[in-house]
């Protein structure tokens, strides 16, 4: 383990706010893992493991040690006629991962194309986007057990996975994982059911889309909906879609007829957040360093100088209007420390 000291943390997050680290490390092997947190445990200081910081927003110092997940590396270990199977470091870029295996022909994440972060932190957030959840290719997920010190081996089912969600948000710095494995198709049958998919495939006249067709397409929509964080500092979504019962739902409805909603069970709806915040007369809003995003209002950008405490605090202010006028409490996606 590499220890550094009093280190600037703006370049280590999207967000790109200049809090400082007390002590940092960038493990590359499961062995420097365990040495940096037997470490931590010895000297009674908390850690953090980072990957790209795209998902988390310092408001003050942190005062342990920064742990930058550096096991990288994308390994086939086996194959069907149908399936390949998977190993990838923890550390691996998540869109680099997505191309890889676009460009390999293997199909299940092409419509993850370009959300940011690692590897590792995929089955943490259970990401996904236009109609796909990182879960339904994840076989199993590797990762340091901190409370005994040692290595796990969690399937689909015990990683516990729902909407944003998974054990290892549930059992928040209790795992660490080091590598994730997947099983992706040979044959994929193509996820392009949602409009702005279509739109793009149908502007272009393709209509027998490719893997590659697919993924540049959201690549096309991301690009165009959220900022570039080298030019604009932001996290993506800053909150998650708010979830209602249907009595609830059908009651706000009434006086909202225009909202934005879809069933995902029987008895609950899912709120779509950006059309809340929007309502609320968000969109474009910018207080001094920090502001909603002109495209996008799920997202909170930083124009240059911004706090952690000042994003925070501009959020605190969207979440409180939208629960005055909608009676809608929103929830961060975004890490606060």
């Amino acid at each position: 383990m590499i220890l550094e000291e009093n280190i600037a943390l703006k370049q280590y997050t999207t967000f790109g706010c200049n809090e400082m680290g007390r002590y940092f490390t960038n493990i590359k092997t499961s062995d420097a893992l365990k040495e940096s947190i037997n470490w931590c445990t010895e000297k009674q200081i908390p850690y953090l493991v980072l990957g790209t910081g795209s998902n988390i927003l310092f408001t003050k110092p942190f005062e342990g040690l920064i742990v930058k997940m550096g096991i990288t590396g994308i390994q086939k270990t086996n194959e069907t006629a149908t399936e390949v199977f998977l190993s990838v470091g923890a550390g691996e870029n998540w869109h680099h991962f997505v191309s890889y295996c676009v460009q390999k022909g293997w199909g299940g994440i092409e419509n993850l194309s370009l959300i940011p972060g690692t590897v590792g932190a995929s089955p943490i957030q259970n990401i996904g986007a236009y109609g796909v959840e990182v879960q339904e290719t994840i076989e199993s997920v590797t990762a340091l057990d901190t409370q005994t010190n040692q290595w796990m081996i969690l399937s689909n089912s015990q990683c516990d996975f729902g909407y944003r969600n998974s054990l290892f948000k549930k059992e928040k710095n209790r795992y660490i994982i080091t590598t994730v494995q997947f099983i992706l198709k040979k044959q994929p049958q193509l996820r392009t059911e949602y409009g702005s998919i279509k739109e793009i495939l149908h502007e272009k006249n393709i209509k027998n889309p490719s893997l590659a067709d697919l993924s540049n397409a959201i690549v096309q929509i991301r690009t165009s909906k959220l900022p570039d964080p080298t030019k604009l500092g932001n996290a993506g979504s800053f909150f998650k879609n708010p979830s209602l019962s249907k009595t609830n739902f059908e009651k706000l409805n009434i006086n909202f007829p225009d909202m934005i909603a879809y069933p995902i069970s029987d008895d609950t709806y899912k709120l779509a957040a950006g059309w809340l915040i929007e309502n609320c007369g968000w969109k474009g809003v910018r207080k001094g360093n920090v502001g909603c995003y002109d495209k996008q209002s799920l997202v909170i950008v930083n124009y240059g100088q911004a706090t952690g405490k000042e994003v925070y605090d501009f959020s605190e202010e969207i979440i409180q209007s939208v629960l005055i006028k909608f009676d809608v409490l929103l929830e961060r996606e975004v890490n606060i420390l």
